[in-house]
């Protein structure tokens, strides 16, 4: 899996947050990245930066305009196009982890947040990737784009997450979240508001239902291609912070070992 979310970035509880965790053995390398200006949006963040932080909090790697790793990014073929964007290289350990894209200046805007997962056939595997934004009106809605890669169909859960966020603190959360799983042509393959709605026999089989009935969730068999998940607010009328989540049923042992 590699994955790519967009959303507002601002101060504080608006930090575009991806978060993921490493099952298996040995480590992984990923490529990191930061977007902004080159995101064909007139709102786009104008200059982010972007941090690595361990389940502890701890900040483990970082970057601010990406001219600093020129030579490893243009090797990789994964520079940015503009000299603000942020990308680093990091090789983790299997555990939590969590980037963070703050914005340098005092405007808000839309960024990008992405993952490339530079050792796919090793035996340390992807098995969860979650992204906290805000979720605006309109078209400012919690995008995360994600590959499933592979050969054969691969089983994920997808979830959007609202009220739950409250217990961490967050006060402003989207309060009824709809979720929208797309294909690589744009096209809507499913859909869900409420989770018990549809699949909830399934969503409770995978240990996965989330912890408010107006979160959403969806589970699916996915042939290997290009994905887009969108989370709005119901009826596309209210924002707040939320989280889409999704979770790699076939890599990971337990549900337990995925939060």
């Amino acid at each position: 899996l590699n994955v790519s979310t967009r959303a507002i970035v601002g101060s504080e509880d608006e930090q575009l947050i991806g978060g993921f965790i490493i099952t298996g053995e040995g480590s992984k390398t990923i490529a990191f990245r930061a977007i902004g200006p080159s995101l064909p949006l007139s709102n786009s963040v104008a200059d982010p930066s972007l941090e690595l932080h361990d389940a502890s909090g701890a900040v483990i790697a970082g970057n601010d305009n990406w001219n600093t790793y020129r030579d490893q990014m243009v090797a990789l073929d994964l520079d940015p196009w503009d000299e603000h964007e942020s990308a680093f290289v990091s090789s983790v350990a299997p555990g939590a982890y969590t980037a963070v894209v703050k914005k340098v200046d005092s405007i808000r805007g839309i960024g990008l947040v992405e993952l490339y997962d530079l050792s796919a056939d090793g035996p340390a595997k992807l098995a969860n990737l979650s992204t906290r934004g805000k979720v605006g009106l309109g078209d400012d809605v919690l995008i995360g784009g994600f590959i499933v890669g592979s050969t054969v169909p691969t089983r994920v859960v997808l979830r959007a997450i609202g009220p739950s966020l409250f217990a961490q603190g967050i006060s402003g959360y989207l309060l009824d979240p709809v979720l929208e799983l797309h294909g690589a042509n744009g096209e809507l393959l499913s859909q869900n508001d409420n989770w018990r709605s549809t699949q909830e026999t399934e969503i409770v089989a995978a240990n996965l239902a989330p912890g408010d009935e107006r979160e959403s969730a969806i589970l699916a068999s996915l042939q290997p291609g290009n994905y887009t998940a969108i989370v709005r607010g119901q009826g596309n009328t209210t924002g707040g912070v939320g989280l889409v989540e999704v979770y790699n049923l076939d890599a990971v042992p337990t549900a337990h070992e995925q939060r």
